[in-house]
């Protein structure tokens, strides 16, 4: 068996199309050469680190010995963790391990360790408490009451997000399933009708269901209070005594007793609420461990922390581990606030993860981040220790950075120059320095105010993110995190040892602090940052001084280099790493290529810092790269037609201009599919051969002058900075007001300029049209605005260009078939622009009045009800007199109660100008109903994009946004509002490019092989990242894919329930991707029998892309074949048809009424009617679906043929049933009634479908079959090679039956 994927190019490996393509381009850039060492020492490498794994027996006190299974890699200490996970040691915290009396080492490796091995016993043995050791305990007994509660995961703290698969699969989606229930009995008890609001048509889109009450979280009482005791400290004669502190605890009996922690364990003592009495109670219950002592004063304590214990363990471990970064739920039920000690003291200490390195210390960040990044890198077992390290520091350093940024903001941090006004204020906290996104002292002056230092932070983190994936040693950048919260913008770093102490004029040795008017250069620099000009398409360049000295720089003149007292080179301020934008960038007397003016650019923009992102450079380079080889191949071939008759070879640059920029149009770029190649190649005779003599002529050293010739000619029509080879940069400083060049450059000066507008024609004629091409043709599918702007950015278009993206789909001919595309757009647009203006009106409002001014602002955002009244909060709590003293404290502390008087209409004109000022698109709209009804939106789903947007959690209930008397949202409704954080994600790149050649592999048809790279990848990436994240979901989707592909249902079932697990927890209960991951879920329940399931995971799947995006969109049409097949599956025709006919009414909107897609829902609808015995209309739709197959493939065509053959059948069992129904008719009851064939359809039947439509097929091959496959494979990577394409989303099942070769 093979397997051909439905997707164009890359086959159906290539998960989150986002996520990889920004590694692409890093994986890139690693200029070292480190990566192609060939597969061959990679593979040498993985050996070492999987040293195969051994069994100890480990014992504890009171339970029987149990084996342990461990790797030699592990610390001992992770098998402390096991243990404090174990159902039945997890009450242990303060322990030793020891081997024949011996005490391990915590940190030893377990390798390290002599006598270790195969069958060693291990005993667990109790050690004396500390005060450290006895909070530790305390908290862990905490956490493990707390195990099942989701109040963590509501409030986004520790790492907690939510996860519903459990409720859905009743959770037993084990191995033993599918056997359970014996098929035939399982049929009857489905009940298969899905609740109104999931039915194909429906108008309502409730919230609630987005978060399904777990009957399991109601949580079992194990105590009523577990607090510190007021007792605490002990006085130092206690202390003498071994007492550590006390606890005041109130059991579900309602019996309240003080406990002492002290040296020796947990035991009662005498005191009460007020009276202090240190003395052991009698009896004392003394145990070493807390829950040992509450089990024997608390029966229900006893019974229910055993059943909670059990049931914590029966969850899935993906439910409860900690995700790297805190993922925050914008909706959440309201959850009673319980006494919690171990919260009320983290609350107000601030200690950061209780793991503090070195105790009473708070962590030095700076030095952490950068002693990682210095760790060694030479082979595989290095890099992940490096690659774990560093992406272990960064995580920590977001979640710090976030609870710094919002201390700040809250008013709790003292700032370090208090007497200036609040807007400038800087602070320290934790060792991070935040400082506000306000332009103080006028720094911004020139380049657009408070915008320009709004976006600076951005661009400077993108700066820091493309450094950091270049990796070159000896070169360090700040730990950077920027953190929007109540509308301010915080920047937190991390801080560069004695920069505090000296004035930046004395610190800074390269680049400038004015902007260019003084400049300074360094060698070490230049040399450390010339090693990054290839990789980020830097150009080195030399630029006047204020004494109009030359001044050489490799980077742009803002970037500055100190040298830290730790002697490290730190380069920061990175936030003109890439070029300017021109296109938003009106510069006098220069005019830009006619492609931007017929757009109508250059446009002013808020801001002189707009900047090309990244990906737009990568392709633009990839772009002119092709022109580069066709260029020299057209000349050798004149060349070779010259030699004849003795010209002289006519050279291309005269022409540069015209002819760059007619090429430009014909072949799309990089993301593009990558027949554009293919269509120029047949289009000039002998292309290819030149290509290749090209290809050969550039990897000489040029000796030959004619092919020397050849190649400058090239090199000048595309703009390469040098003239023997093909190599494109930029010089960032082009057009930087204030940086003024050297006389002699003026012409370097002048090709740079070009170049930059050539990049700005290039994003606004190829990089939109492309995007909108796969959109057409479905390999791009956004489904909200976080997925479009990933669209957006993979082809390098920045967001501000979303106006002109609209105007491009509004002027498209095939306009209706973007109609998905258009609306996420616009909801985008919207919600943009609504934030930009929830940001200035937040900063107004005081702390005490925040969920009031939040419900008024969503009010008139969103409800009908024309006049929304703003709800003050009462006078009490606004003291006037107060306030006025106070004025300096908190950032917009002020008394200020302007907030109040925004109304709809007004809000509604601001959204409108803030589009055409920002967008420059119209929305001609004076309120949410014009613009629900006039683009088709939901009012549930602006509520979500704008709410993820800002940080607001709202109750999650049944919100009536239209009535017309009184608002939808109170200030009861708000719950919360969270920063939202962007910070660098550091990559595991050797797992990455497991993971990528498994993927090369799988296309290639080697499916064992590519499980093999995949299940590697896996590892590695577990390895780095730890059990949880993104590009492991990937992984593991992928792996689920080919387990299910190669025949292995149960391991492909457990592989993707992770992969939904992991989607949960780390992006969202209803991201795009985990509705994906739900339907590939249900296909393999499909497949391992558990119907039920299968039909209750889709269920889940539309009701959340109901709430995404709404039912017109292109993948609905797939998630309704699939229900609709199901449900034909189990026999429920009518319902089936609901879902089926109207997947073939968004096929056909969508891929236009000839489409193979359509076709193939025509076959489906009518497979129902057959089973429903209605064969006219089964007839009418196999007719539909058998003229399309005829009009795209032609009548000799396998797909045709069964279409006739099955139109056949249909006939007679038409006329057969006529035949008996007059029989009927005529002979009345005594008639004689030939058995009709009613045929359920078989599951195999069904199943076969159901991959047909996911795009999974197996196709049995001849030998002439794997020939031919061979040869289709081949040619499509060498195109891949000419156009790297991007990769569709692996989810788009492309049409497979027009790729199955026609022979």
């Amino acid at each position: 068996n093979c397997l051909k994927d439905g997707n164009t190019d890359t086959a159906m490996v290539n998960g989150d199309g986002a996520h990889e393509n920004v590694e692409d381009t890093e994986s890139k850039q690693d200029g070292n050469g480190e990566v192609d060492g060939g597969e061959e020492s990679n593979e040498q490498e993985v050996i070492v680190i999987q040293d195969t794994g051994f069994t100890v027996k480990i014992q504890a006190p009171g339970t029987e010995p149990f084996d342990l299974q461990v790797s030699p890699q592990e610390m001992v200490q992770e098998i402390h963790q096991v243990l404090m996970d174990r159902e039945d040691t997890c009450h242990r915290t303060c322990f030793s391990l020891q081997l024949d009396g011996n005490v391990l080492d915590n940190f030893a490796e377990l390798k390290s360790i002599e006598g270790l091995q195969e069958g060693s016993l291990l005993k667990v043995v109790e050690e004396p408490y500390t005060v450290r050791e006895a909070r530790i305990h305390v908290r862990h007994i905490r956490d493990l009451l707390k195990s099942l509660d989701p109040s963590d995961a509501y409030n986004g703290v520790d790492c907690n997000s939510l996860s519903f698969l459990s409720i859905f699969t009743d959770g037993d989606l084990g191995g033993t399933t599918g056997k359970r229930k014996k098929k035939g009995t399982e049929l009857e008890q489905i009940d298969c009708t899905p609740p109104e609001h999931i039915l194909p048509g429906s108008k309502e889109r409730p919230l609630v269901p987005l978060q399904p009450q777990n009957k399991e979280w109601k949580p079992m009482q194990c105590l009523k209070v577990l607090t510190m005791s007021g007792w605490n400290p002990p006085p130092g004669n206690r202390k003498m005594h071994g007492d550590l502190m006390y606890l005041y605890i109130v059991t579900v009996e309602e019996r309240h007793v003080s406990v002492t922690a002290s040296t020796r364990g947990f035991y009662l003592n005498q005191s009460t609420t007020y009276t202090f009495n240190p003395k052991p109670a009698n009896p004392s219950f003394l145990s070493h461990s807390l829950v040992e002592l509450l089990s024997q004063i608390s029966p229900a304590f006893k019974k229910n922390f055993t059943a909670l214990q059990k049931k914590r363990v029966q969850r899935h471990p993906f439910e409860r581990i900690a995700t790297p970064f805190q993922v925050y739920s914008w909706t959440a039920p309201q959850v009673d606030h319980a006494m919690d000690c171990v919260r009320a003291e983290d609350a107000y200490t601030s200690r950061l993860g209780y793991e503090e390195h070195i105790p009473g210390q708070t962590r030095d960040w700076n030095e952490e981040l950068q002693t990682t990044r210095e760790l060694p890198r030479k082979n595989l077992p290095e890099r992940l220790l490096r690659e774990r390290a560093i992406f272990k520091v960064h995580s920590d350093f977001a979640a710090a950075a976030t609870r710094g940024a919002m201390a700040v903001i809250d008013g709790n941090v003292m700032a370090i120059n208090p007497g200036e006004e609040t807007r400038m204020q800087m602070f320290i906290w934790n060792n991070i320095f935040f400082s506000l996104g306000f332009d103080v002292r006028d720094h911004y002056r020139e380049l657009g105010g408070d915008a320009a230092a709004h976006a600076a932070p951005t661009n400077d983190l993108n700066g820091v993110r493309a450094y950091g994936a270049v990796d070159v040693e000896g070169l360090y950048t700040l730990g950077t995190v920027v953190v929007d919260y109540r509308g301010y913008r915080v920047t937190a770093q991390s801080i560069i040892p004695g920069i505090l102490e000296r004035e930046q004029e004395q610190s800074v040795i390269y680049g400038s602090i004015d902007f260019g008017k003084t400049v300074v250069s360094h060698s070490k620099y230049l040399e450390l940052l010339e090693k990054t000009s290839r990789p980020l398409k830097v150009q080195k360049h030399s630029v006047l001084n204020e004494k109009n000295d030359m001044v050489e720089l490799c980077s742009s003149v803002e970037c500055k280099g100190i040298i830290g007292n730790d002697g490290r080179h730190y380069i920061l301020d990175l936030l003109r790493t890439f070029p300017p934008d021109l296109n938003f960038l009106p510069v006098d007397g220069e005019d830009l290529p006619l492609e931007s003016q017929h757009q109508g650019f250059p446009r002013q923009h808020r801001h002189r810092l707009a900047c090309l992102r990244q990906e737009l450079i990568e392709a633009f380079v990839e772009h002119r790269y092709l022109l580069f080889m066709k260029m020299a191949a057209l000349q050798l071939m004149q060349q070779k037609a010259n030699k004849d008759t003795k010209t002289d070879t006519p050279a291309i640059t005269e022409t540069s201009e015209t002819s760059t920029e007619n090429i430009v149009d014909t072949s799309q770029t990089k993301s593009t599919t990558p027949d554009s190649g293919k269509e120029l190649e047949e289009s000039i005779p002998g292309l290819s051969q030149a290509k290749e003599l090209a290809a050969s002529l550039v990897a000489e050293d040029g000796s030959d002058p004619k092919s020397r010739e050849v190649v400058l000619n090239a090199c000048k029509a595309v703009g390469s900075i040098c003239n023997t080879s093909f190599d494109i940069r930029f010089n960032p400083d082009i057009f930087s007001p204030g940086v003024r060049f050297p006389d002699d450059s003026a012409d370097d000066v002048q090709k740079q300029k070009q170049l930059l507008k050539d990049a700005a024609a290039f994003l606004v004629s190829c990089q939109i049209p492309s995007l909108v091409k796969d959109c057409l043709d479905h390999s791009a599918l956004p489904m909200d605005g976080a997925t479009l702007t990933e669209a957006l950015h993979q082809r390098g278009i920045n967001v501000r260009y979303l106006g002109t993206v609209l105007e491009f789909v509004d002027k498209t001919p095939a306009k209706a078939q973007l109609e998905h595309f258009y609306r996420i757009g616009i909801s985008e647009l919207i919600t943009r622009c609504a934030k930009h203006i929830f940001k200035t009106y937040l900063q107004g409002v005081e702390l005490s009045a925040l969920s009031a001014a939040v419900s008024h602002f969503l009010n008139c955002f969103l409800s009908s009800f024309p006049d929304a009244v703003a709800h003050l909060p009462p006078d009490e709590l606004v003291s006037r007199r107060k306030s006025r003293k106070r004025r300096n404290r908190v950032p917009g502390s002020g008394d200020n109660t302007a907030w109040a008087s925004l109304t709809p209409s007004e809000l509604w004109k601001n959204i409108g100008s803030e589009a055409q000022s920002y967008y420059h698109f119209a929305i001609q709209c004076e309120s949410v109903d014009q613009v629900v009804e006039k683009y088709g939106l939901q009012k549930t789903n602006l509520l979500r994009e704008i709410s993820i947007k800002t940080g607001i959690q709202i109750l999650i209930k049944e919100y009536n946004f239209d009535s017309r008397h009184k608002p939808a949202f109170t200030e009861e409704d708000i719950l919360n509002i969270f920063p939202v954080v962007k910070h660098v994600n550091p990559k595991a790149s050797d797992a990455f490019h497991f993971f990528q050649s498994g993927q090369a592999k799988v296309q290639q048809g080697f499916l064992k092989e590519g499980c093999e790279l995949i299940n590697e990848a896996l590892n590695l990436f577990n390895n780095v990242y730890g059990p949880m994240h993104v590009e492991i979901c990937a992984c593991l989707r992928l792996l689920a894919r080919l387990n299910y592909i190669m025949g292995d249902h149960p391991e492909a079932l457990s592989n993707q329930q992770k992969a939904v697990l992991m989607s949960e927890r780390v992006l969202g209960i209803e991201h795009p991707n985990t509705i994906q991951e739900y339907m590939h879920l249900a296909l393999y329940c499909f497949a391992n029998g558990q119907l039920s399931t299968a039909l209750k995971l889709l269920y889940r799947a539309r009701y959340l892309m109901l709430l995404v995006c709404g039912e017109d969109h292109p993948e609905m049409a797939l998630l309704d074949s699939n229900i609709g097949l199901v449900l034909h599956g189990v026999m429920e025709y009518d319902l089936s048809l609901r879902f089926l006919e109207n997947a073939l009414t968004i096929n056909t909107k969508y891929h236009g009424s000839r489409s193979l897609k359509v076709a193939l829902s025509h076959h489906l609808v009518a497979r129902v009617y057959e089973s429903k015995a209605e064969f006219r209309s089964a007839l009418q739709h196999e007719k539909e679906g058998y003229t399309i197959y005829k009009n795209q493939m032609g009548e000799a065509h396998e797909k045709t043929k069964e279409s006739s053959e099955y139109l056949k059948y249909l006939t007679q069992q038409a006329v057969a049933l006529q035949r008996t129904m007059n029989e009927i008719y005529k002979n009345g009851s005594n008639a004689s009634i030939m058995p009709l064939k009613f045929t359920a359809p078989s599951m195999a039947s069904v199943l076969e479908q159901l991959n047909i439509i996911n795009g999974i097929i197996f196709i049995p091959l001849s030998q002439k079959d794997l020939e031919n496959l061979k040869a289709e494979v081949q040619r499509r990577q060498q195109l891949q090679e000419l156009g790297k394409n991007e990769e569709p989303s692996e989810d788009s099942p492309l049409e497979l039956e027009d790729k199955i070769p026609i022979d």
